[in-house]
């Protein structure tokens, strides 16, 4: 089946190809530059820049593939959650492009895809296992079954862990994406140089970051901006205490669950320390962990087309009454 993924939630324009499981071609439009002199994303920046490039972007993933709009059998689009007007943008020209080429449409769970990704490079990793999907707006725990059979066991109670990391990084003064630049800065730092609390301890399956961002902000603001060797402890430490509240409740839940794999997705999953730390506990627990690739742990539109096509298959068809939902839930 060949199917075109349309993704622009948040700051990245993109569009893919996938042909019976395989990327055939992806281009990705970053807003990185536009965003970054206010240290986070502007949803009405995001939206406008995402009509200027849609078209492009879809064009050019055409292009690598080497097929044409009429040669599609259907096409994939993030419905949500996420920004609403740039959501909107993606909704509007994937239910354009179906309708003028008579072609069935899918929308699809913008974290569902997430956990899709993994399969354009294990397609045999199997069912069940537990899913943490990671990243600057989302921090979620669920039991995967199949494609459409997800169970959410826990949630962030407040700031997604991407979310904290890059309003540290903004706080110490780095650069933004603020959660690559925690990571750059960290390298060479002691992680046990400072103490940062673990939030909710204990059997609980949510995730709390809230208080670990105030607690660091509360530490600059007593101290001042470290340099140095102390930026890099400073940085090393914060990651720490991020990295081991995923750590910990991720393979509690496993535990719970009963479950010997878990797959790892989104723009956090990325993380090198977080990598590193998973896997070597993992695998003191008897469990499986596998990651995407870092390219494919972003928001991608390759991870919406492979999702896409699975639905697709079954004979699902949204068709032109699908809409953006900015608060879709599990």
């Amino acid at each position: 089946m060949r199917v075109l993924g349309i993704e622009s939630s948040c700051d990245e324009c993109a569009a893919a190809v996938v042909v019976d499981g395989a990327l055939r071609g992806q281009r990705v439009a970053s807003q990185i530059a536009i965003h970054a002199r206010y240290g986070g994303v502007v949803p009405e920046l995001a939206s406008r820049d995402h009509i200027r490039k849609v078209v492009a972007v879809v064009q050019a993933a055409l292009a690598e593939s080497g097929l044409r709009l009429e040669d599609l059998d259907g096409l994939g689009v993030t419905a949500g959650p996420g920004l609403i007007g740039s959501l909107l943008v993606g909704v509007c020209a994937a239910k354009t492009l179906a309708w003028t080429l008579r072609k069935p449409l899918v929308g699809v769970h913008h974290l569902e895809a997430h956990l899709r990704a993994v399969y354009l490079e294990a397609p045999s990793f199997a069912y069940p296992h537990l899913g943490l999907v990671v990243s600057g707006g989302h921090t979620s725990l669920v039991r995967v079954e199949g494609v459409g059979r997800v169970r959410l066991l826990g949630r962030t109670l407040d700031d997604a862990a991407g979310e904290a990391l890059d309003k540290v990084a903004k706080l110490l003064g780095l650069g933004y994406p603020g959660g690559v630049s925690i990571q750059r800065t960290a390298e060479g730092g002691d992680p046990q140089a400072l103490r940062f609390p673990r939030p909710l301890p204990g059997k609980r399956l949510d995730f709390s970051f809230s208080g670990l961002k105030t607690s660091a902000a509360v530490r600059l603001k007593r101290e001042g901006r470290p340099t140095g060797q102390a930026l890099r402890d400073f940085a090393a430490s914060f990651q720490e205490a991020v990295v081991d509240s995923l750590v910990k409740k991720t393979l509690l839940a496993a535990r719970v669950e009963g479950l010997e794999r878990v797959l790892v997705a989104g723009g956090v999953a990325a993380n090198s320390r977080l990598r590193e730390k998973l896997g070597a506990a993992a695998a003191r627990q008897g469990v499986e962990v596998v990651f995407p690739s870092v390219a494919l742990c972003g928001d991608n539109a390759a991870m919406v087309a492979a999702l896409a096509e699975v639905y697709l298959a079954a004979g699902r068809d949204d068709g032109p009454g699908l809409d953006a939902d900015a608060g879709l839930a599990w």
